[in-house]
């Protein structure tokens, strides 16, 4: 996390195209910036490919503003596929946190990182829709972080998600961020856990 002198926090998201890289960027913007007080500016990149090809999207947040919207060396890197986080992982700082989805990443971090981990495909294959995958990725990046409070998160993905789809979007981001709790009580928060009961193994 951004050191409290800097109230600058950088952030990653990374995955391929077409699993909702730009949408988790985009929620965790909008939380900060609309539900939560602070200022926060994103930038969405893709490879060559739209689908299927490693894309990210890069988020600046601050409690003052934003001066400078482009990013150096992330304080958070959320890792959705193993081409994104290989393209992007030496970025993370020396004390930065790793977010990555357990059954897609292999990463190998680096001493004083941090890492957790979340079956969010899984998760989501559970609730019927896998590409739901990326609001559970968002829940757990809450709880994870604690950057933003759970309600301003939750209020921006009801606002940002196609109408109808709101339920099935709230239950992904509630069971993504309980999965995190659940770890938290058993102390195994960088441990891979065996399957969530519901979950497919």
């Amino acid at each position: 996390m951004a050191s409290a002198a800097s109230e600058r926090t950088e952030i990653r998201i990374t995955g391929f195209g077409g699993q909702g890289v730009v949408l988790a960027g985009h929620i965790i913007g909008h939380a900060c910036a609309i539900n939560a007080g602070m200022n926060a500016t994103m930038i969405q990149s893709f490879g060559p490919e739209a689908r299927g090809s490693a894309c990210s999207s890069t988020l600046a947040v601050s409690k003052s503003e934003v001066l400078y919207p482009y990013i150096g060396r992330p304080d958070i890197l959320v890792a959705m596929s193993s081409e994104g986080y290989e393209k992007y992982r030496d970025e993370l700082k020396d004390d930065g946190t790793l977010i990555y989805e357990q059954d897609l990443v292999q990463p190998r971090v680096k001493k004083g990182q941090r890492s957790s981990c979340v079956p969010s495909t899984r998760i989501a294959e559970s609730l019927g829709r896998a590409i739901v995958q990326n609001i559970v990725m968002v829940g757990f990046f809450g709880a994870v972080t604690g950057l933003v409070p759970r309600e301003a998160l939750s209020e921006a993905v009801l606002h940002s998600v196609p109408p109808g789809t709101e339920k099935l979007n709230l239950s992904a981001f509630d069971r993504g961020f309980e999965y995190f709790e659940e770890a938290v009580r058993q102390s195994v928060l960088e441990v891979h856990r065996p399957p969530l009961e519901g979950v497919p193994a």
